[in-house]
């Protein structure tokens, strides 16, 4: 006789006996349904009168001769927590509770709010501080250290080839306020101020061990990158910082003993600037590398590697730290929760987003190079706009040689104003900011070109962020397709309106369900059939863990 949810092959061997009580035995959907999501016990899956149910309570037996009835044990699960997912060196190191971060996203997308909300649950999230100005930075960095005193939280420290004194001003805060944790992203290559900051945070504890202050978690999608990341800074640069006062030849010789970055976040296809590299063949190739790495130096702490881009649901999830990753970074689908620096009306473009509703678009840190970042299309024109602006740059070597019915149309469809008055708003801008580049720019029309462009390609992303109305199709919204993973796994949930996300939620949900998924996966390895319905997580507040 089969169960409508649960069913074995007749065949399937049975070695033991359950005993407890037969009223802790679910045989209901519902009940079913919740005794497998009771994780902090062991499932027992026991056949009773030919029906097999399911029950957290009870104890093994082995199999009695005689007459007297027994109830089989078809199948047995431990309990699990949510913190055997990832490595557990991670937990310990950082001081948290979850395998489980949050990305920084650019121009504080990546909150206060969002930073202190998981940090106040033992999260480590990291604060989004590319494109702040100094004093922007300064401010969150006071106010996250003031609510999460003992932390965790991180800093976005974001590679700056055009601005590199930008990149030095946040080492020199995070220095200044004894920020312990950043996330260095972006980077095409090792700098003097990512060492700077490692190296100015090292010593020799009590025992004579290298202690580890300023620690590094690098967001990296290619091999050669990593490579510099998880090798010993480069002595150069340790030996011209020790020349320059910086730091000490004690800690220029630890800094050659251990990895510039204590963990590699694998990205894969996300949001913002990618490679769209798929995640089942990043990852591997990342943690081989490690090894290799590894074996060459014998750290005494070898490198975590975990990963981010395409994190959305429990599946996902689940499926990364299968494949060996330490821990999981989730990016895009913060973006749309309540505690998001970014306007209600991205929000709700983002709630609405699907898989295929995303496309690469030229980045402005990065434009003249060709760089692009994958942004969100659907509701906003940015996407196509900047694209033609990229063309006309690579077809043009001045906004003189922009034939006159081109250069129309792009002061009315795209900047709503002539290009001159773009070009002296951008020219104040620069000569606060940058007084260097408005030089070079003012004897170099194709420069000023770039930079005239880049007026669009800046502001487009901070009118996402305000609000801005009447600009809402120039929204530049960093956004990659697990976003709409995101939503499709949420739908019909309460979770499908922005309003009721909260990234807190959200990363219960995503550890929860792929601990769920876990034993599922589990118990089917082990014979049982399960009923599609009962083997998938949906987020519930119920099944909250507290």
């Amino acid at each position: 006789m089969k169960n409508a949810l649960l069913n074995l092959p007749s065949s399937h061997p049975t070695y033991q006996t359950w005993k407890g009580s037969l009223e802790t035995i679910a045989f209901t959907p519902q009940a079913i349904k919740q005794t497998l999501l009771t994780l902090n016990k062991p499932c027992y899956i026991v056949r009773v009168d030919n029906k097999i149910g399911v029950t957290n309570e009870g104890y093994i037996s082995p199999l009695e001769n005689g007459n007297t009835p027994q109830i089989e044990l078809l199948i047995a699960t431990p309990p699990i927590s949510l913190q055997q997912l990832g490595d557990r060196n991670f937990l310990a190191f950082h001081g948290v509770k979850y395998a489980y971060t949050t990305g920084a996203m650019a121009s504080a997308i990546a909150s206060e709010e969002m930073v202190i909300a998981l940090g106040k649950q033992n999260i480590l999230a990291s604060f989004g501080a590319g494109g702040l100005p100094p004093q922007r930075l300064e401010t969150a960095i006071n106010r996250i250290q003031q609510a999460l005193p003992q932390g965790p939280y991180a800093f976005n420290l974001i590679h700056s080839p055009n601005e590199p004194a930008l990149e030095r001003g946040a080492v020199d805060l995070y220095l200044k306020y004894g920020v312990k944790t950043i996330e260095a992203s972006a980077f095409l290559d090792i700098t003097p101020n990512i060492v700077y900051y490692r190296a100015a945070g090292l010593s020799l504890n009590p025992a004579n061990q290298i202690q580890i202050n300023h620690k590094i978690i690098g967001k990296i999608s290619r091999r050669e990158v990593a490579t510099k990341f998880m090798q010993p800074a480069p002595e150069k640069i340790l030996k011209d910082l020790v020349t320059q006062g910086l730091i000490t030849e004690l800690q220029a010789n630890l800094a050659a003993k251990i990895p510039l970055a204590d963990d590699i976040t694998v990205e894969a296809d996300s949001g913002g600037h990618t490679d769209n590299r798929p995640l089942v063949c990043l990852l591997p190739s990342m943690i081989a590398l490690r090894d290799e790495i590894q074996t060459k130096y014998n750290y005494t702490q070898p490198i975590r590697v975990g990963v981010a881009g395409g994190i959305a649901t429990p599946e996902s999830t689940l499926a990364a730290f299968m494949m060996g990753a330490a821990y999981v970074v989730t990016g895009s689908v913060n973006q749309s929760c309540v505690e998001s620096g970014a306007s209600e009306h991205t929000k709700k473009l983002l709630a609405q987003a699907e898989m295929a509703d995303v496309m690469m678009a030229p980045a402005a840190d990065m434009f003249e190079m060709g760089v692009k970042l994958q942004v969100l299309k659907r509701g906003t024109m940015f996407a196509l706009r900047a694209q033609k602006l990229y063309e006309i740059y690579r077809n043009y070597n001045s906004i003189d040689e922009i034939p006159e019915g081109e250069r129309l149309k792009l002061e009315k469809q795209i900047f709503r104003k002539p290009l001159s008055e773009v070009w002296q708003a951008t020219a104040e801008y620069l000569s606060q900011r940058n007084p260097v580049k408005l030089e070079k720019a003012l004897n170099n029309p194709k420069l000023k070109m770039a930079l005239i462009f880049r007026w669009y390609l800046g502001l487009s992303s901070r009118w996402s962020n305000t609000g801005e109305k009447g600009r809402e199709v120039d929204y530049q919204i960093w956004c990659g397709p697990a976003m709409g993973g995101f939503n499709d796994w949420v739908r019909g949930s309460y979770l499908a309106v922005p309003e009721n996300r909260h990234v807190v939620d959200v990363a219960n949900h995503m550890m929860t369900g792929a601990a769920f998924l876990y034993r599922i996966q589990s118990l089917k390895m082990q014979g049982l059939q399960i009923a599609d319905d009962y083997s998938h997580y949906y987020p519930v507040r119920s099944t909250l863990e507290v």
